[in-house]
C-alpha cells in the first residue's frame, strides 16, 4: 500500500465538504421515498433500500464512537466480531422492521454529528476501525466512498442515474491504497510489483497513481473503476483495460471497504453506463 501522505487541515476541510455533498445527493434521493419504495431490493443479495440505509446511520455512529472514544469502540468491535464475521448483515436483520421515515431521519442525525465532529478533529489523530487504524483524512474517505457505493444500490433499486462527479477521485484513491489489503484478505502475498492506474475523470483530465512505465497498469473511466473496487460491478462488465497478470488478477479481488472478503456482484447482473458515464439500472 503506497504511504499516506501527512494530513492537513486543509485536506481535512475538503473532505469534510465533499462528504456534507455525496451526503446531500443522497439524502435528496431518499427524501420522497413512500414506505413500499424503502423496502424494494438492491443489487445487494437480500438488502432493501432500507437496509442500505440503515447501515450507513449505525457504521456513521460507530465512527463517531471510533473519534470521541476509541477504547468504547474497541469493546463494542470485539463483542461484535466474537459473534461472527457477518456484521452488516447482522445489523441489516437488526432494523429491518423500522420505518423508512425514521431510517432517514436516524441517518440525518448520524451524518450530521460526524459532519461537525470530524471537522474539529486534529487532522493527525489515528482512529480505530475495522482492520487497521486510519488517519482521520481516511476515515472521512471511507465514509465518502460508502455514501457513494450504497447510494449505487439505492439508484440501482429506483432505476436512476447519477452523474459521476469529481468526488469519484476520493474513491479510486481508497481503491488504489487498499490493493495490497484485496490481496491479503483473500489469502494471496501482495504484490511488489508496482501498478499504474490511469483513469478518465468525469471533468475530462486524466487521474493517475503509481509509475510511469510499469509493466502492470489499468485505464478506462474513473466511474467504472470505482464501482469494481467498491465492488458494485464485475471487472468483466467494466470498461477497464489492464496490462500485466498482477493488474488483471487485482481487479477481479479489489475491496475499498473494510472486512472479510466481500462476495462481489456476478458478470452481467451490474449496472449500465452510459456514454456520459452515469449509472443506471
Amino acid at each position: 500500500m503506497p504511504a499516506e501522505s501527512a494530513p492537513s487541515a486543509e485536506r481535512l476541510r475538503a473532505l469534510v465538504a465533499d462528504l456534507g455533498t455525496e451526503s446531500a445527493d443522497l439524502d435528496t434521493m431518499l427524501k420522497p421515498l413512500d414506505e413500499t419504495h424503502w423496502r424494494l431490493p438492491t443489487p445487494a443479495v437480500g438488502w432493501t433500500i432500507a437496509d442500505q440505509v440503515s447501515h450507513l446511520a449505525y457504521f456513521d455512529e460507530t465512527a463517531y464512537t471510533a473519534a470521541t472514544d476509541p477504547d468504547r469502540f474497541r469493546r463494542e468491535l470485539a463483542e461484535l466480531v466474537a459473534d461472527g464475521i457477518d456484521l452488516p448483515d447482522r445489523i441489516a436483520a437488526r432494523y429491518r422492521g423500522t420505518p423508512g421515515h425514521a431510517l432517514l431521519a436516524w441517518l440525518r442525525r448520524a451524518r450530521s454529528t460526524l459532519l461537525d465532529t470530524f471537522a474539529a478533529l486534529d487532522p493527525s489523530l489515528r482512529l480505530p476501525w475495522y482492520g487497521p487504524d486510519m488517519s482521520v483524512a481516511s476515515s472521512v474517505t471511507a465514509r465518502i466512498m460508502e455514501t457513494w457505493a450504497h447510494g449505487q444500490d439505492i439508484a440501482d433499486a429506483l432505476g436512476r442515474t447519477r452523474p459521476a462527479t469529481n468526488r469519484l477521485r476520493h474513491i479510486a484513491h481508497l481503491g488504489v491504497r487498499t490493493t495490497g489489503f484485496a490481496f491479503a484478505i483473500n489469502g494471496r502475498e501482495p504484490p511488489t510489483a508496482p501498478i499504474r492506474v490511469e483513469l478518465d475523470a468525469p471533468d475530462g483530465e486524466i487521474w493517475t497513481w503509481g509509475p510511469a512505465g510499469a509493466g502492470n497498469v489499468v485505464r478506462g473511466p474513473a466511474i467504472d473503476f470505482c464501482l469494481v473496487v467498491t465492488q458494485r460491478r464485475h471487472r468483466d462488465d467494466a470498461r477497464l483495460t489492464t496490462l500485466g497478470p498482477v493488474a488483471d488478477e487485482w481487479l477481479r479481488i479489489a475491496q475499498a471497504f473494510a472486512g472479510p472478503p466481500g462476495p462481489g456482484r456476478a458478470p452481467g447482473s451490474s449496472v449500465s453506463l452510459g456514454d456520459d458515464g452515469a449509472a443506471s439500472a
